[in-house]
């Protein structure tokens, strides 16, 4: 009988595999089997709203593992299996199928499930939500044979669908419900900019617009009313209204929750046996719990889990962020945005150039950049390393952010 330690990780994306190559690194005799509900090899998920939409790639091309997959790292990869339990007394994970998957260690690297609505629900013909391969190259066959698409939601997903179709050629109409668009991440000014940039790819962004009624014609087309009384028609309709924590299995095991699964810095839940990392969770942020959902604290806090539940010792810290390209745009932020920050910044670097820095005192808390990734990485370490910062200095095109770096802390 082997003495190797079995962990056993629900959820084959980013938090997912990086638990399973951290855990591999950290113990090279455990025992890792990685549950995927997908049949497939684990596959980036950014390309999904971009170049996969528009034909460039393919998901199969961005393993994320790298190209010998999860097995070159001595992982075994489960796939097209849904867990439906956890027997937390009889450390065993359940399937569906009624399996029953036996662990030392547990780790719950579940994600996030899209925000679905009433009036649009899922699986419809003609409606379309984005999380998976099948979702993205279904989107994209259909996208080839129609000329409109109504896009629901003004966030990352919904702006790169409509990037993605605007360069297909297919006329897209955007409806958001805020007053602008992509207000979490955004200031006014950031967000009129990208919004224009959008009306000159010929997309028509709607805000403050509420959905009132949802209708399917005959021919297929769908006719979405609004609050304000107007009708707008569209070959298919893709929602991106966000997505909320898939909490689902913990919940029931009875761990502790809050619109999200509880972890501690090390990234255990209050079962001492499970660990839990990615968009599933909440976790201590510098003012409180929090959750983040994207790539980076993804893989991150997924290698911290891993690391972890084989034996190590290491403490989960961020500093967030986040990148989304439309059209000839690449936009980046990097830190923690503050609700009123003492000071905003504004530096012009070129033509579709910019930065954003938001200051809490004298030192830097949040940047945000568009075609500027030189400066984000050095904006970033201003960040982590809590460089004193001067405001004019940072408007200042002329001087260089790295150069910054080099005054004492």
């Amino acid at each position: 009988m082997s003495d190797a330690r079995r962990i056993v990780i629900v959820g084959a994306g980013p938090a997912g595999v990086g638990a399973a190559l951290a855990a591999r690194a950290q113990d090279l005799a455990a025992e890792i089997l990685l549950i995927a509900d997908e049949r497939c090899e684990p596959y980036e998920k950014p390309p999904l709203s971009k170049t996969v939409l528009t034909g460039k790639a393919m998901p199969h091309e961005a393993p994320i593992a790298g190209p010998g997959g999860v097995g070159g790292h001595k992982i075994t990869l489960k796939g097209d299996t849904r867990c439906a339990a956890i027997d937390r007394g009889g450390h065993a994970v359940v399937t569906e199928e009624g399996e029953r998957i036996p662990y030392d260690i547990l780790v719950l690297a579940s994600g996030s499930i899209n925000r679905v609505l009433p009036l649009l629900p899922a699986g419809q013909p003609s409606i379309h939500y984005l999380r998976t391969e099948r979702e993205a190259l279904g989107l994209r066959e259909q996208l080839g044979r129609s000329r409109c698409l109504l896009v629901i939601g003004a966030g990352l997903i919904g702006l790169e669908v409509a990037a993605s179709a605007a360069e297909l050629g297919v006329k897209t109409t955007v409806l958001e419900v805020a007053p602008r668009i992509l207000a979490r991440v955004c200031d006014p000014e950031t967000s009129a900019l990208l919004q224009a940039h959008h009306a000159a790819h010929g997309v028509d962004i709607r805000l403050g617009t509420a959905i009132s009624a949802v209708r399917t014609s005959p021919d297929g087309r769908i006719a979405i009313a609004t609050q304000a009384g107007q009708t707008f028609t569209a070959d298919l309709v893709v929602v991106g209204t966000g997505v909320v924590p898939d909490d689902r299995l913990a919940q029931a095991a009875g761990l502790d929750v809050q619109d999200g699964i509880l972890v501690d810095d090390h990234c255990f839940t209050s079962d001492r046996s499970i660990l839990a990392a990615g968009d599933c969770t909440r976790f201590v942020g510098p003012r409180g719990p929090v959750r983040l959902e994207n790539w980076r604290h993804a893989q991150e806090q997924g290698a911290v889990a891993g690391r972890n539940a084989a034996g190590g010792d290491a403490a989960y810290n961020v500093t967030p962020s986040f990148w989304s390209e439309q059209y000839d745009l690449y936009i980046q932020g990097m830190g923690w945005p503050l609700p009123q920050p003492s000071a905003q910044v504004r530096r012009q670097i070129g033509p579709n150039a910019m930065l954003r820095f938001d200051l809490d005192g004298d030192h830097l808390s949040y940047v945000l950049g568009i075609n500027a990734q030189r400066d984000i990485a050095a904006a970033r370490r201003l960040i982590e390393r809590r460089v004193p910062v001067d405001a004019a200095a940072l408007a200042d095109p002329s001087q260089p952010l790295a150069a910054m770096l080099k005054a004492k802390t």
